[in-house]
């Protein structure tokens, strides 16, 4: 404990604070706030997010070698550290790519005040989503039609939504059906679900490397598990020749499926979804239930009327 409350003080010591400030330093500290929150709204829509959670976690472990003195894992960093800016824009090329051309956009200002809520559209899909979902698949598995169907989590899809067209449409089974059919324009490629909408169609997806996978297995079961292994999304692939149902998550490819499994586990991210959704309103319903609560405490007439309600109820 002496360790770190020394590097604490040491660090508190050089921090130099302004005896006054001007309005030019006023107007320099906002500028500098809304940069730097459109930059983490930037990295909270796009792929980034994951790396940057596993620099903090680096960053972090940084802190501890710096306070205890671990001087060949400072001295291995210190290297490490020379390459990783070029190593991180390499990485990041295609954020950092689509990130110069919307800046370019005249709707670059208005995209802006748009990013803090672009998450909030991905809501849970309904049961009647999941329904349609689960008998397009066996629809089009009985007519031999092949499929490939990515349902978006946390992870955004952005990336991916631009190589296909914009659909923007319900969840239906025909309309699936339809999209998939052969010699369709849409039918190639992939279709996004966010929530209970249809958002994109004709996508292309990454192949997966993995050489555990069969090699009966082809383009279409490849690109499902691709997707799975660079973000949380789940695929759901209908196979042309054999007409079986396949669910690739996380890397893994749960191969010929039957109805009820993969009802079973839409069930499960729908109810992922509730989880999330309920933890991100509780805090909202608490600070709303403190409130009521001040009000009938400021307010002792609201509170006597509850109490004669409550009487004359009894």
């Amino acid at each position: 404990m002496q360790k770190i409350s020394s590097v604490i003080s040491r660090y508190i010591t050089n921090i130099h604070i302004p005896s006054h400030l001007t309005a030019t330093d006023v107007i320099e500290i906002l500028i500098i706030a809304f940069l730097v929150y459109q930059i983490l709204a930037w990295v909270r829509s796009s792929r980034a997010w994951n790396l940057l959670k596993g620099v903090v976690v680096i960053l972090a472990f940084l802190v501890v070698a710096v306070i205890f003195n671990m001087s060949t894992i400072l001295w291995i960093a210190g290297k490490v550290f020379t390459i990783a800016a070029t190593a991180i824009v390499v990485i990041l090329q295609p954020e950092l790519r689509r990130a110069l051309e919307q800046l370019g956009q005249k709707s670059f200002v208005n995209g802006l005040f748009s990013l803090g809520n672009a998450r909030e559209t991905a809501g849970k899909f309904s049961d009647h989503t999941i329904n349609e979902i689960v008998r397009a698949c066996y629809e089009m598995g009985r007519a031999r039609t092949g499929a490939l169907i990515v349902i978006e989590q946390d992870t955004p899809l952005q990336e991916y939504e631009q190589t296909g067209i914009e659909v923007d449409a319900i969840v239906t089974s025909q309309l699936l059906i339809n999209i998939f059919e052969h010699n369709t324009p849409l039918h190639d490629g992939a279709v996004i679900l966010r929530g209970d909408r249809i958002t994109w169609a004709t996508c292309y997806l990454p192949l997966s490397d993995n050489m555990e996978l069969s090699k009966e297995l082809g383009t279409r079961h490849r690109a499902g598990v691709g997707i799975s292994e660079v973000t949380d999304s789940v695929t759901l692939i209908v196979s042309e020749e054999t007409g079986r149902v396949s669910v690739a998550k996380g890397g893994k490819l749960k191969r010929n499926i039957e109805s009820d499994e993969l009802r079973a586990e839409l069930i499960r991210l729908q109810k992922k979804t509730d989880e999330k959704k309920s933890r991100r309103k509780g805090g909202e319903k608490k600070n709303g239930e403190k409130k009521s609560e001040n009000d009938d405490s400021l307010n002792p007439q609201s509170g006597q009327k509850k109490q004669k309600k409550q009487k004359n109820r009894k």
